[in-house]
């Protein structure tokens, strides 16, 4: 079974008196432990698919499903069981990282008791230790994406939304958070990646294309081919 099923999603915007279909009847299907990449250009409707993969805005047609069951839109909220990762943070009234995960926490409605070790357990998680004590405007770019991460898995999600986490890092930093996004799978999570550049694909099991609101490419996994193996002789 799917963890999210988009099953012919449209999605359209007006632009003064011009009509931009950022999502042209979109079928997709992201499977648990399964990291699915979507690359595309610039107002190719990549941020459009997370958004409404995470209930954030509802389809102008076609279905959104979350483990089977139809993806509720909360006005501008994110549905429970789904991350949205943002690659940067905000500072509150200047807090430094580990403050700033513990409040996000609270926000959520978690317990008091236990926040800042499940802060410093989200922040090993995504390899961002030595961040907790920074401001956010003290980070890095890939340091930022990284502790994004981190304030994601805080909710425990079965579902990780993550847009351009590649976008303006190092190459070598890159390459770290490849592997750590690699590693949530692991983790069972599902992850749905879009990135602004082709390098970064070779880590997900499948890899597709949105042009213009299409999407192109297997809209879920193919089933490994038969093969017929010959029968030994007995005797």
């Amino acid at each position: 079974m799917s963890v999210l099923e988009l099953d012919g999603v449209s999605k359209s915007y007006c632009h003064g008196a011009r009509r931009i279909h950022a999502l042209r009847e979109v079928s997709l299907e992201v499977h648990p432990r399964e990291l699915v990449a979507v690359w595309g250009p610039r107002n190719s409707g990549r941020s459009t698919l997370l958004r409404v993969a995470a209930g954030i805005e509802a389809p102008d047609a076609g279905a959104v499903r979350f483990h089977a069951r139809a993806l509720p839109v909360a006005g501008g909220a994110i549905a429970g069981g789904i991350a949205y990762c943002q690659p940067t943070i905000r500072g509150l009234d200047g807090q430094v990282v580990l403050d700033e995960l513990i409040a996000a926490q609270l926000a959520l409605g978690t317990r008091a008791s236990g926040a800042r070790e499940r802060a410093l357990d989200a922040l090993e998680r995504a390899d961002a230790r030595g961040c907790e004590g920074r401001r956010p405007y003290e980070l890095e770019r890939g340091e930022a994406v990284r502790v994004g991460i981190a304030r994601a898995l805080l909710q425990g999600p079965a579902l990780l939304l993550i847009d351009e986490p590649t976008s303006g890092v190092h190459p070598l930093e890159r390459e770290r958070i490849l592997r750590l996004i690699r590693s949530l799978t692991r983790e069972h999570i599902a992850v749905l990646m879009c990135l602004d550049k082709g390098a970064g694909l070779y880590v997900a099991d499948r890899a597709l294309a949105l042009s213009q609101g299409e999407l192109r490419g297997h809209a879920s996994p193919e089933l490994a081919p038969v093969v017929e193996l010959p029968l030994p002789l007995s005797g």
